[in-house]
């Protein structure tokens, strides 16, 4: 496959010639490397890109953003939830400004809302062809740009509107600018790093940061300069990052409360207390805050060592863990005796570090976490597989030992993916023990054609063994990433693999809040889209969605057709149509209509916005006239995922002075007309 070697030839240092350096390099290499680089890049596209829209509008609270981002520039910056800029949603706006630039140009639609995550997918398998070809050689490259295409995570992710997509491209982005510094310790790269870090933090705020202490580590100890530019370069890239993660958060800090949009989230409407707080130091330490801090077992499972191979977790990420971990300490033990700046040691180093760091916050973390979040793994697991077994290939040509461990890891791997896929004994159930028998007849070949006295007979069977090898360690992942593909994912708490999958009572396509369209109940089945006015906006997909607990939870976000209707006939000039409890119960009603609608709450419900008399003041200057009240499903205020002792005193003043409209639904919920109850 490749040898070790200690490449120290001269690159350019600057960024802008890297492409031509790309170029010329691949021309150099022989005639598969090409055409294996570009195959593999276009099954990424096709994992990423085929059946995309049959997950509709995805997640419905990013996809109304999405929406607010296509009507209104202030929107596009803020990240608002609504066209008319009330809450934004509780992330940084930088993943929604380009789904909404795509919006822009093609219209509003589940294609182009999600196209951009696709796309995303693709560079960042294409990226990690690059970057593990600099560090590992070519064969490593295509092994770690496949198992990137084929990770769960990943085809769940890179098909979804979440940020996740856009963090993950940006973080490998960095990885490769951080990389290139290297060479010369240049601070031109170094400072690209560091700002690719930087706008990874205004995608999702501290996750962009866990890559920092590995990034520091490897400049520190590999780049091919003095100890004292070194330390200098960490100090240009503490600043560089710096700037370019605060420079939208000192601009909205700078601008009043009463002149731009409440931070969803946060307690205070201010960006800081949402990184300090909810989205930032609350998800490690768990506690109290606007939508639960503290409930990350909900959706996580419990926190410990073991957590990312937890009943939650296993289908992202899980498969090819320990292979990772395993090649890690191969490859720091083989180049134990390299030189500082051995690129194949600086990998190693990087995505080693990277990835136990990002591993251990995720599996100790207290507050609210995904399983999605393992997306960012993805990357760190690619690359460490790919430079592992590349390497004990080249140590196969001097010692057994080589061989042994590579048929170990081929045989390993496939019984770990079957003893996960017995977790879903309904899936595939001899796809486990075909790996299994596949890797252990590969690995027995790859043992016999390796005896020194039969390499020269048997050496061609050799790498055709370790490619079946491979291939018996993938088709795990592989299996779920295809169910993946082939499965409508919608939610809030969206999980790879079939649609048999279940999570404490929750589908694969599941999510707390998950929302499935006006006309949808509580379980996603199918009702009659409202017959609307026209230049309103069709309904989306039919979609699989379940609310947490398999029932109409909070936020489900079921709106009924009727009142769809009427609001739209009714707006009568209003900025928002309606006000509603939560951004959850929100995000339908705007994707129904193509019309702002007031969020309160946020995301949960539970965030102090509007007060009472910041209700009072919309409804009395014409911006606000209808609110909705109840529960059951139906997203009234009142209802599950209400606003607290807010909510109460809203509650009460809108049933006690506003007047109940009849527009002609069934659902649970009551409308109230709150026009000139406000002087």
């Amino acid at each position: 496959m490749t040898a070790i070697t200690r490449d120290t030839g001269a690159t350019s240092a600057r960024p802008g010639v890297h492409l031509r350096d790309l170029v010329r390099s691949l021309a150099g290499e022989p005639t598969w490397v090409l055409p294996s680089f570009i195959g593999v890049t276009a099954v990424s596209a096709v994992l990423y890109v085929w059946n995309l829209a049959a997950n509709g509008y995805a997640n419905t609270y990013y996809s109304a953003a999405v929406l607010a981002a296509s009507k209104s520039w202030s929107a596009w910056f803020f990240g608002s939830l609504d066209a008319g800029n009330f809450i934004t949603v509780d992330k940084p706006p930088l993943s929604t400004m380009l789904m909404g630039l795509s919006v822009r140009v093609f219209g509003l639609s589940p294609w182009s809302i999600l196209l951009p995550q696709a796309l995303a997918g693709v560079l960042t398998v294409a990226l990690l062809l690059v970057i593990v070809r600099r560090s590992f050689g070519p064969v490593a490259a295509v092994i770690a740009g496949v198992v990137m295409a084929l990770t769960p995570a990943a085809v769940l992710i890179f098909r979804f509107n979440n940020p996740d997509a856009l963090l993950t491209l940006l973080l490998v982005a960095a990885a490769w600018a951080l990389l290139r510094a290297l060479d010369h310790g240049s601070l031109r790269w170094t400072a690209l790093a560091a700002a690719l870090v930087g706008f990874a933090f205004l995608t999702k705020y501290l996750e962009a940061y866990l890559v920092l202490p590995g990034f520091a580590l490897v400049y520190l100890v590999s780049a091919g300069t003095s100890l004292r530019r070194r330390v200098g370069g960490l100090l240009v890239a503490a600043a560089t990052v710096i700037v370019a993660s605060g420079w939208w958060v000192a601009i909205v800090q700078a601008i009043p409360l009463g002149s731009r949009p409440f931070i969803g989230g946060s307690t205070t409407g201010s960006p800081l207390d949402l990184i300090f707080g909810y989205d930032g130091l609350g998800r490690i330490f768990g506690g109290s805050g606007p939508g639960g801090g503290g409930g990350g077992g909900a959706f996580g499972g419990t926190a410990g060592l073991f957590r990312l191979f937890n009943s939650e977790f296993f289908g992202q990420i899980a498969w090819l863990i320990p292979l990772a971990l395993a090649s890690l300490a191969i490859g720091l033990w083989l180049r134990r005796r390299a030189g500082r700046t051995d690129r194949g040691l600086a990998g190693y180093l990087l995505w080693g570090s990277t990835l136990l760091t990002q591993a251990l916050v995720f599996s100790f973390m207290s507050g609210v976490i995904h399983s999605y979040y393992a997306v960012a793994l993805a990357p760190g697991i690619a690359v460490l597989v790919g430079a592992g077994l590349a390497d004990l290939w080249a140590l196969r040509s001097r010692s057994p030992l080589g061989a042994i461990a590579l048929a170990a890891a081929f045989v390993g791997s496939a019984l770990w993916g079957m003893v996960l896929l017995e977790r879903t004994p309904d899936f595939l159930p001899a796809l486990g023990p075909a790996a299994v028998a596949l890797a252990a007849v590969a690995s027995a070949v790859l043992l016999v054609a390796s005896a020194p006295q039969l390499r020269t007979t048997l050496g061609r069977a050799a790498p055709v063994a370790a490619a079946l090898g491979l291939v018996a360690a993938l088709l795990a992942p592989a299996a779920y990433s295809l169910a993946t593909v082939q499965t409508s994912v919608t939610g809030s708490d969206p999980h790879p693999g079939p649609a048999s999958v279940t999570l404490d009572g929750r589908g694969a396509g599941s999510g707390f809040g998950g929302f499935a369209g006006p006309g949808f109940g509580a379980a996603g089945n199918a009702g009659t889209p409202p017959t609307l006015p026209s230049g309103t906006l069709p309904a989306a997909p039919a979609q699989r969605s379940v609310g947490f607990g398999g029932g109409a939870g909070p936020g489900t976000g079921s709106a009924d057709p009727a009142l769809v209707s009427y609001l739209v006939a009714h707006q009568d000039g209003a900025t928002w149509i309606v006000a509603v409890s939560s951004a959850q119960s929100a995000a339908g009603i705007e994707l129904q209509t193509g019309l702002p609608v007031m969020g309160m709450g946020g995301f949960t419900g539970s965030d102090p916005a509007p007060t009472l008399a910041q209700l009072q003041q919309y409804i009395a200057s014409g911006k606000l006239r209808y609110v909705l009240v109840g529960g059951g499903g139906g997203g009234g205020i009142g209802g599950p995922g209400g606003q607290g002792g807010t909510a109460s005193s809203v509650n009460s003043w809108v049933t006690g002075t506003c007047t109940e409209v009849d527009y002609g639904g069934s659902g649970s919920s009551s409308l109230y007309d709150c026009a000139g109850a406000v002087s």
